[in-house]
């Protein structure tokens, strides 16, 4: 289970109410007007939820009035047909190919089908994209595209002038990411006082609206449950219309879950203020002063001024109000932070400022003083070495990568011949992050692009392309596997392997024996027994770092080509259950435990540390470079 942790939520509660003491005093007498302005991207190619999936067609009364179905080796080819791509471009694609099956191994990961059709309207418009770079088309319309591409680290309006008090949209080109945060001051008027901010994503091609990853819907009169005030959150998709309802006060108090260590609601919502500790300076910017004897505590009120923060956090998104939590949304399967291409306000509401911080951004290559030094060396075919280390990451964690470039892949066993790292990377639904992240890809030469629409209930995929990448691109006496959030000690893990002395039939991590599947439906890893049918799951590694033996990796590939690998959403424990068959089969297992594998946070000593921010990395590796040892950083511990 992932943390979510205080420290830059209490940093941000003096920033937020030092904003509020200026907006209650009047000093926001000339605020910014600047507001980022974006382009509407549209994908080329017809409509893939027509693209039908692998099932024979059924048979129709009229076949020549009826829409024909397209099989599924048509989507596939569609998606591999073969580019004139360069030398260098091909570096990106190394697994691409080998991957050509995986719309025969949708069984048992949600969404799988359809993330291969969306994968293939993405790929054109990036094909189209860089056809035209390859054209020379560099007039004065397209230099000013490249502008427009550029992932900004913020995006503010914070002219009241500007707003439109009943509505308000502004476009985030890049997503959302961990860490990333929106701010919306203002204040609830009108007759009702209700208003709702949005996070939308990107409408597929033929869909007349975009799925919302979050609807905050604050209702001060109540609604058709309640005459009290609520916070009300959800989610809509056309495929799925709205998803079930959070409630701010829960009428289930007893059952609130915790989203990153904080509750869905916060318990003080409803109940009655003085049952709580509350300042005096509180009380004023809530407008309980007065009132504070007599009424329930609600964090937004008609005619009072509020300054509220969505967090994006690991597990979902929090809201902060005045500086006090208030509620907690788990994400949603297929929605995800970084599909978030819009936010919208609109209701009841005098909107003073909207503001985006902690954005994805990549990095300017064409500045870097050390991008040599950054550069992944190309791999031929079955080059041999001792260590290939396969690590996920997402289209837009530019700064993640860069961090891991400019930390531990600084080793020399890196650097040198004896091990390589590749970051394994599905497609975005942004044509602009695809276009960056292609570019990132050429320039270091360490992206493995996969051919699908990069949800999280597909990462197994992923660890399929690392045992492919590992024994079939390069010739890797042992695979690795890790997260862009984690610091790998590579050296220490290479003695690690080289101690335990185990050629075959090797699983090196931090070992989970005896675990159960989540069989509660509330659980982001709910596991219903139609996909497990046992109550304990075999032996399995955590998945911030495991290592497995080629003979294992290469197994893996062997059985995917063969049609007989199981996918199961959960990647690392889909790694104990392939493993588990084989050790069946006959293959002698040795699973060697590693305590130093920490899969939350860090600790002193340590040989993977994970959910560590590009900051705490790059902390990590100068206490490395100063002597210090395997000494942690900063609160992630």
């Amino acid at each position: 289970m992932k943390k979510w942790y205080g420290g830059a939520l209490i940093a941000s509660s003096f920033m937020l109410l030092f904003m509020l003491v200026i907006l209650r005093y009047g000093y926001m007498k000339n605020p910014i007007s600047e507001v980022y302005q974006t382009v509407t991207v549209t994908v080329n190619g017809t409509d893939p939820i027509k693209w039908i999936n692998a099932a024979v067609p059924p048979a129709v009364k009229n076949p020549e009035s009826a829409p024909r179905a397209i099989s599924s080796d048509v989507v596939v080819s569609s998606l591999f047909s073969r580019n004139n791509f360069s030398k260098e471009e091909q570096q990106a694609l190394q697994t691409w190919d080998q991957l050509n099956h995986l719309i025969d191994h949708t069984q048992g990961l949600p969404n799988a089908a359809e993330a291969i059709k969306e994968a293939v309207g993405v790929w054109n418009s990036l094909m189209s994209s860089v056809e035209e770079q390859r054209q020379g088309y560099a007039n004065d319309s397209i230099n000013e595209r490249k502008k427009e591409k550029q992932c900004p680290h913020f995006l503010n309006n914070m002219s009241s002038a500007e707003l439109n008090n009943t509505s308000y949209k502004l476009r985030v080109p890049c997503g959302l990411t961990q860490g990333s945060s929106i701010t919306v001051i203002g204040i609830p008027n009108g007759l009702l006082g209700n208003f709702q901010i949005e996070l939308t994503g990107a409408a597929l091609p033929g869909e007349p609206d975009p799925p919302v990853i979050l609807h905050y819907n604050v209702r001060l009169h109540g609604d058709k449950i309640t005459e009290d005030p609520v916070i009300v959150q959800n989610t809509w998709t056309v495929a799925h219309d709205w998803g079930e309802e959070e409630r701010c006060p829960s009428p289930t108090p007893e059952t609130i879950k915790k989203v990153d260590d904080l509750e869905e609601c916060n318990r003080i919502v409803g109940k009655n203020i003085n049952q709580f500790p509350i300042t005096r300076t509180s009380r004023r910017f809530s407008g309980t002063e007065e009132q504070s004897n007599n009424r329930t505590y609600f964090p937004f009120k008609q005619g009072y001024p509020f300054v509220a923060t969505l967090r994006v956090g690991s597990e979902g998104i929090q809201m902060t109000v005045d500086g006090k939590h208030i509620t907690s949304f788990a994400f949603r399967e297929t929605l995800e932070p970084w599909l978030v291409g819009e936010i919208r306000v609109s209701g009841d509401l005098k909107l003073v400022s909207v503001l985006a911080s902690g954005l994805p951004t990549s990095e300017d290559s064409e500045h870097a003083i050390d991008l040599e030094s950054l550069k992944s060396r190309p791999i031929s075919l079955q080059t041999p070495m001792d260590l290939f280390i396969g690590v996920f990451s997402t289209a837009n964690n530019f700064k993640r990568r860069m961090a891991v470039r400019r930390t531990w892949m600084q080793y020399d066993a890196v650097r040198s011949t004896a091990t390589a790292v590749r970051f394994f990377v599905g497609l975005h639904k942004n044509q602009i992050v695809n276009e960056e992240l292609w570019k990132e890809a050429q320039t270091y030469g360490d992206i493995q692009l996969m051919p699908f629409v990069d949800y999280y209930s597909l990462i197994t995929w992923k660890t399929l392309a690392i045992c492919v990448f590992g024994t079939e691109v390069v010739s890797a006496k042992f695979v690795m596997k890790t997260d862009d959030d984690a610091f790998v000690r590579v050296d220490d893990v290479l003695a690690s392997i080289n101690r335990i002395n185990v050629t075959t039939g090797l699983l090196y991590g931090l070992i989970n024996s005896n675990s159960q599947p989540h069989r509660s439906t509330d659980s982001k890893w709910y596991i219903s027994p139609e996909e497990w049918v046992e109550d304990t799951y075999p032996p399995w590694a955590h998945g911030p770092g495991y290592v497995v033996s080629h003979d294992i990796a290469k197994t893996v590939y062997r059985k995917y080509r063969e049609g007989h690998l199981k996918m199961f959403k959960l990647e690392d424990v889909a790694m104990g259950i392939w493993i588990a068959d084989m050790k069946k089969e006959g293959l002698e297992v040795q699973y060697k435990n590693e305590g130093r594998v920490h899969n939350v946070g860090c600790k002193d000593g340590y040989v993977v540390a994970h959910y560590q921010g590009p900051r705490e990395m790059l902390c990590l590796w100068q206490k490395l470079q100063e002597g210090k040892g395997a000494q942690c950083c900063g609160e992630r511990r």
